[in-house]
């Protein structure tokens, strides 16, 4: 009957619980504490010695297991936070700079040829207006015209208009304030 007692783990639940308790501080944590200490006693039942202090070995190992769990977690938000400055150093993915890429070319593409020619001299190659105007052999008003009409275009584009319809086609949008559409 005496070696009944000293076995009898369920008898020395309601100490594990509190010890569990005042170590984690939270309910659920404390039951998983418990559970994690019995699978380990139950794992090395072995290295029990006959006739020695079963309450004693059963809360050694939950503070064994309770300090085992706060090193892995230590060391598992440190190895997160190490990831974290090494995923901000990390150059962002270029698919969404290829697509507006290729929308931009696409828009630019779109414009009409003396728009484009003029805005790719002056935008793209750098020519300083005069320059740009004489390669064209056009006037430097006209050259800031277009210059004006394209960059108009490509900000439409950004304001989510249809470039492949030339604004003079379009038909003017009024908007009719107060009174009625009859």
């Amino acid at each position: 009957m005496n070696d009944t007692k000293r076995m009898d783990v369920i008898g020395l639940l309601g100490p594990l619980r509190r010890y569990a308790r005042s170590l984690t501080r939270d309910e659920t944590q404390a039951e998983d504490l418990v559970q994690d200490t019995l699978v380990r006693a139950y794992e090395r039942r072995a290295s029990f010695r006959s006739g020695g202090n079963l309450r004693g070995w059963l809360l050694s190992i939950l503070h064994n297991t309770f300090i085992d769990q706060r090193r892995r977690h230590v060391a598992e938000y440190r190895r997160l936070e190490q990831a974290a400055a090494f995923v901000d150093t990390e150059a962002p993915p270029e698919q969404e700079s290829r697509v507006r890429l290729q929308q931009v070319q696409t828009a630019f593409m779109s414009l009409p040829d003396e728009q484009r020619a003029a805005l790719h001299l002056v935008a793209i190659e750098g020519l300083p207006y005069q320059e740009a105007a004489d390669a064209l052999k056009i006037p430097v008003g006209t050259l800031m015209s277009r210059l004006g009409r394209a960059r108009a275009a490509l900000r439409g584009f950004e304001a989510g208009s249809d470039l492949s319809r030339p604004a003079q086609n379009k038909s003017p949008s009024l908007r009719i304030v107060g009174g009625s559409d009859v």
